[in-house]
């Protein structure tokens, strides 16, 4: 299938993060789509701003950029334990929207941090924050790049194989889930 859309959310702002190298490799295992990728560059939440203007435009975009999508894929970095402020800023926002654009929609989680745990907690919280969308969040396998800065060669691709094999069989599946019950061309 070629007429899937694939959006890539980046839990990181940097351009040059490992969480956007990894979105590049997990743009490349899913195969041919449209791909879009996402900004998190949205105004902090704030009830008074939301009731005094509704909901801002760069949110709206997102919400419908997730509403267009056959899959989601979402790269972050742990920060502190967690999930990255900025993600979590966006989850809050989109919640705000109309349509529950997160409703069904295939969601593949990864990530890269350059602790030993490769961000597993940042992966834990985003999984937790994205149980009240009723999005389908693949289980697994997980793809959590360890020691990340050291990840990536020059390149930009990942250097060891077990996280290829990894991004790979969870891509298939991603692709897999956008493929069924007719959700694709949505």
């Amino acid at each position: 299938m070629t007429d899937l859309t694939l959006l890539g959310i980046p839990g990181a702002l940097r351009a040059a993060s490992t969480n956007r190298l990894l979105l590049a490799e997990a743009r490349r295992s899913f195969g041919p789509a449209l791909m879009t990728e996402a900004s998190l560059r949205l105004p902090l939440y704030d009830g008074d701003l939301e009731e005094a203007q509704g909901i801002p435009p760069e949110v709206q975009l997102l919400a419908d950029q997730i509403r267009a999508a056959d899959a989601i894929v979402i790269a972050t970095p742990e920060y502190n334990k967690s999930l990255p402020g900025v993600l979590k800023n966006a989850l809050d926002w989109v919640s705000r929207t109309k349509g529950g654009p997160w409703r069904d929609k295939p969601v593949a989680i990864m990530s890269a941090a350059d602790g030993r745990g490769g961000g597993d907690r940042s992966q834990f919280a985003l999984r937790l924050a994205l149980v009240p969308f009723r999005a389908r969040v693949l289980p697994g396998p997980e793809v959590m790049v360890a020691e990340a800065s050291n990840a990536f060669g020059p390149d930009g691709r990942l250097k060891d194989e077990r996280y290829v094999r990894a991004l790979t069989e969870l891509m298939a599946l991603l692709r897999a889930e956008a493929g069924r019950n007719g959700l694709a061309g949505n």
